[in-house]
């Protein structure tokens, strides 16, 4: 088993709000990765004394422990019990009914041995792709936020709306129920050669600047590293490269972090 993992700022001048692990644990037996891109709140007052860092390196904290020390819950329910954890750390210091209070995507995924299945959960606009031995790769997307109409994404006000609400789109925040409204699903460990998470940071390789599809983007990581990836995304973000895709994006440059898994 190989396991790379990268991780980028989008600015020297803020800190990276992503957050990514890969945990193999003592036994040999299963592991678990875990990727977060934290939510850049708007200037001003969001609710929350603490920065999005913290908030992501809690929930990422609590869903690497949780995944591993509750294997028979299911991965929804382990995200859940990440969210309530989190919450309960700074429930009494912050508002935690603020539409902006920290939140972030989330891309989990979780295997046993030969015989058990491994899980995957989706919430936001990050991306797993699950490679067969063939070769062959699926992306796992919550694409929600890609259907919020670009008018509509041009304010911030019309986007909160939306966030966490019906008919909109969804993030792991303060409420532990929105773990329901993740994309869940198993695939058997034998049709499973490799798992890779992006932030959509590193997912514009291809949903932005549409250099290749999701097999091409797997072969540049498994071929050039999780680095490689992303050393090839901030090259096409400095050179001004158009978006080739009608994918809308706040940023010229995102903080960005992708994970491989190679099981076999």
């Amino acid at each position: 088993m190989r396991m790379d993992l990268a991780t980028s700022s989008g600015s020297p001048e803020r800190p990276n709000e992503d957050w990514v692990s890969a945990a193999l644990p003592a036994s040999g037996r299963g592991g678990s990765l875990v990727v977060l891109d934290g939510v850049t709140p708007p200037e001003g007052d969001y609710g929350c004394v603490h920065p999005v860092p913290w908030f992501t390196a809690r929930l990422g904290g609590a869903l690497v422990e949780l995944s591993a020390s509750r294997p028979d819950t299911p991965l929804a329910g382990i995200l859940s019990a990440a969210i309530r954890r989190t919450a309960d750390a700074h429930r009494n210091t912050c508002d935690l009914s603020h539409v902006r209070t920290p939140q972030t995507t989330v891309a989990l995924v979780r295997w046993g041995g030969p015989a058990d299945p491994v899980e995957h959960l989706v919430l936001a606009d990050s991306t797993l792709l699950i490679e067969s031995p063939e070769g062959e790769v699926r992306a796992v997307v919550d694409d929600r936020v890609d259907r919020i109409p670009p008018e509509t994404r041009r304010s911030h006000a019309a986007v909160d709306a939306l966030r966490n609400a019906a008919g909109g789109f969804f993030t792991a925040a303060a409420d532990p129920a929105v773990a329901a409204m993740a994309v869940t699903g198993s695939t058997p460990r034998a049709r499973v050669r490799s798992v890779a998470a992006l932030t959509d940071g590193a997912a514009r390789w291809v949903d932005l600047f549409g250099r290749g599809d999701w097999t091409q983007c797997l072969g540049v990581v498994r071929k050039e590293g999780a680095r490689g990836l992303l050393g090839r995304v901030r090259e096409l973000e400095e050179s001004g490269a158009p978006a080739l895709t009608a994918a809308v994006r706040w940023k010229r440059h995102d903080d960005a972090s992708v994970v491989l898994a190679e099981l076999e």
